[in-house]
């Protein structure tokens, strides 16, 4: 996987401005991450975040931070507040928020972390990635998790599982690598048909040049990273700290210490190196749509 440049949305363009003003005022105030988490009784990978302009900036957090830094200066804080406001309306006007009727807040961030991560490496037990599902799978999904009773809440989270696959095919896409196990062929979800479609559309996906799907088939047996789905984001900044969102029924989960991230790194190369080339993926993904038309 090669690494592209994302184009970066207004938020994100703000927010970073407001990050590298923010570890400017840290350095000249001679702290490291450590010692500014410590003063905001947060970790370090947030006070990264902050200043990598990933996440939004609280107004009390830019004041307990300005303050651990020893800025006096009123011209300061009023530009630096005025900026934090702007960045921070910027994130709410993004195009997933019309939906906040239907999406957790942990969902809403991983929306917001694809819309600026530069590639996503992911592991799938049993469900085909959202990025890559067809609406009638990402329908028969939708229904099958109760969490979403009416047709029209259903209709709204499917629309916004189509609208996050821009990303793969904007004009800078996100560099995605999915390693499925082949349960996620096998598992029926919505019927043959639909299954059948599924897996045609993810072998046309994956031939694009910024997508890599690989199999891990079943006799493969045993590996250290069968123990459940999960997402590695990374991002363009060299300094950034990978993300990995874990997957859960009764919610999913950040994981940002960096020995953690770590693990979850050695779990997918694990899997994508026990899997099949991503060539004799694509023949099975083939054949087992075939199946699904018998």
């Amino acid at each position: 996987m090669h690494a592209k440049n994302t184009p970066a949305s207004p938020s994100t363009v703000l927010g970073r401005q407001l990050g590298d003003e923010l570890r400017r005022l840290r350095e000249a105030a001679g702290m490291t991450t450590t010692q500014s988490a410590d003063a905001l009784d947060c970790t370090k990978g947030k006070i990264s975040r902050i200043e990598n302009g990933r996440v939004a900036v609280r107004l009390p957090d830019l004041t307990a931070m300005l303050l651990a830094y020893e800025v006096a200066d009123d011209g300061v804080l009023e530009r630096l507040t005025t900026l934090a406001r702007k960045a921070n309306r910027r994130r709410r006007e993004g195009w997933w928020n019309q939906y906040g009727d239907v999406l957790a807040d942990t969902y809403r961030d991983q929306i917001e972390m694809e819309a600026i991560s530069e590639s996503i490496r992911t592991y799938q037990v049993q469900l085909v990635p959202g990025l890559l599902q067809t609406a009638a799978y990402g329908r028969a999904v939708t229904v099958a998790s109760r969490a979403w009773k009416t047709p029209e809440e259903i209709e709204q989270f499917v629309e916004v599982r189509l609208a996050r696959q821009r990303r793969l095919t904007g004009d800078a896409p996100l560099e995605f690598w999915a390693v499925l196990a082949e349960g996620v062929l096998r598992q029926q979800v919505g019927g043959s048909a639909v299954m059948h479609a599924q897996l045609e559309h993810m072998a046309v996906m994956a031939e694009r040049p910024h997508i890599t799907v690989q199999v891990l088939p079943f006799e493969r047996g045993a590996h250290s990273g069968m123990f459940g789905p999960y997402l590695l984001l990374s991002f363009p900044q060299v300094s950034s700290l990978d993300l990995v969102l874990s997957e859960a029924p009764t919610g999913n989960v950040w994981t940002e210490r960096a020995p953690e991230v770590a693990r979850y790194r050695t779990l997918f190369d694990d899997a994508r190196t026990a899997s099949l080339s991503p060539t004799d993926s694509l023949a099975l993904i083939h054949r087992v749509a075939k199946e699904y038309q018998s």
